[in-house]
């Protein structure tokens, strides 16, 4: 599967999410190795910390199924923004954790521009497992 192809299914995850609040749609797809995708949108909640992003939903999904980091190929990401956005830090981090450092990211518009990244280059300095060690 192309980069194209997984952005159109983070489309199509965008179209499941529920942000009444925000009304900032966000879709995720995780491609894995073997080909499966996993698909995460945005939750939202009027409690706003109890909201839930595209991305750790799908990385969730993901888990949940019996896959783990070394199986992920890409991730994408889909707004409707006139710019990709990118991963929120709560995101970020759980990413840097459980997405392969060099994996692409591919953040996209639904007008079509694209950023490609890695989870490495968002952030570089992420808290680790090390840092939990005395």
């Amino acid at each position: 599967m192309d980069k194209m192809e997984l952005i159109e299914k983070a489309k199509e995850a965008r179209n499941l999410s529920y942000s009444p609040y925000s009304n900032f749609a966000v879709g995720a797809a995780i491609l894995c190795k073997d080909g499966r995708i996993f698909l995460g949108a945005n939750v939202e909640n009027a409690s706003y910390p109890l909201c839930m992003c595209a991305e750790r939903n799908a990385v969730y999904n993901a888990y949940m199924n019996g896959y783990k980091k070394d199986d992920f190929e890409a991730l994408a990401l889909c707004t409707d923004t006139d710019e990709p956005s990118s991963p929120c830090g709560a995101c970020r981090q759980v990413l840097s954790e459980l997405f392969p450092a060099k994996a692409p990211i591919y953040m996209s518009a639904v007008n079509g521009k694209i950023v490609e990244t890695t989870i490495k280059e968002l952030l570089p300095y992420a808290f680790s497992e090390e840092d939990l060690k005395k």
